[in-house]
């Protein structure tokens, strides 16, 4: 047994290990690089580099721009954890059917999800134009060209995407659900609503955990929407998420110590409000 147990383990190990380290060498260590630029002067055209200790983020506190975009995030991030969620739940328990119709009507509602942010961010850009679709029916509205509604549009897009992710995540939940139980829930005489909250809304939890955090990463590294619908407009940083505004400093403007102490302080964001979500939600959910 214990020969047995000694080969299983160095399988496993000759399985894991090679990922483990294109993963560290990928994943870990860039991120930790980045970390450490954040204390540094680095800069693409500067002679040499210098530690400076907390002084980029002393600067980066200190600038207006970076709670402008840090604001911005975090709407997009409310509106995209949100709406998908609502949506996606609402939309699954439709689709809950296992015939050829609702299979075709969920690949069709993940096709979004497949594509890249570009090219979703060009179907829309074309259609939110002032000569486009939506302007034909609801006026001359400047969905991207009005500091006041371009961010929510651009969380509207973000959205419309994500929203095939939580379909099927919840749909994978709700298939989990064993069938006994809403027959009992049944024969005590409950109502849909009840069966709901007290079966179906129970047993999906770590679906719900699973689309939360998915979102809330989704909503704090949108960019490539940004760059292609608004570039950060319009006028100064209306729509600049903390992910533009980093690689704006780091690449185009050459402030890599600065951009990469935006970063990390971006990561811990993400680290601490993902914890918190993970802690919070799966106090609730059941496991079988």
């Amino acid at each position: 047994m214990r020969r047995s147990n000694s080969q299983s383990a160095r399988e496993f190990a000759g399985f894991a290990l090679p990922g483990l380290f294109l993963y560290g060498l990928l994943v870990l260590v860039p991120i930790g690089w980045t970390v450490v630029l954040g204390f540094t002067d680095r800069n693409r055209f500067a002679a040499a580099t210098h530690w400076v200790g907390l002084e980029q983020f002393q600067r980066l506190f200190g600038d207006d721009q970076f709670w402008l975009v840090l604001k911005n995030t975090f709407v997009v991030t409310a509106i995209v954890v949100v709406v998908p969620n609502v949506l996606g739940l609402a939309i699954a328990l439709l689709l809950d059917r296992n015939t050829l119709l609702y299979r075709l009507l969920r690949s069709l509602f993940f096709t979004p999800v497949i594509l890249s942010g570009i090219v979703v961010s060009v179907i829309w850009q074309s259609m939110l134009r002032p000569g486009g679709v939506l302007n034909r029916f609801f006026g001359a509205v400047g969905w991207l060209s009005d500091p006041g509604i371009a961010l929510y549009s651009i969380s509207g897009i973000l959205c419309w995407q994500m929203l095939g992710f939580c379909v099927v995540v919840y749909l994978a939940g709700l298939n989990g659900v064993p069938r006994e139980l809403y027959e009992a829930a049944i024969v005590d005489g409950a109502g849909w609503w009840r069966r709901f909250g007290s079966v179906t809304w129970p047993m999906i939890a770590s679906a719900v955990t699973i689309n939360t955090v998915m979102l809330l990463i989704s909503g704090f590294k949108v960019y490539e929407h940004i760059l292609v619908l608004t570039n950060g407009g319009p006028g100064r940083n209306t729509t600049a998420s903390i992910a533009f505004d980093v690689i704006e400093k780091g690449v185009r403007g050459d402030r890599i110590g600065f951009a990469a102490a935006e970063a990390t302080v971006m990561l811990a964001i993400i680290v601490a409000l993902s914890g918190v979500v993970l802690q919070v939600l799966r106090r609730r959910e059941v496991h079988l």
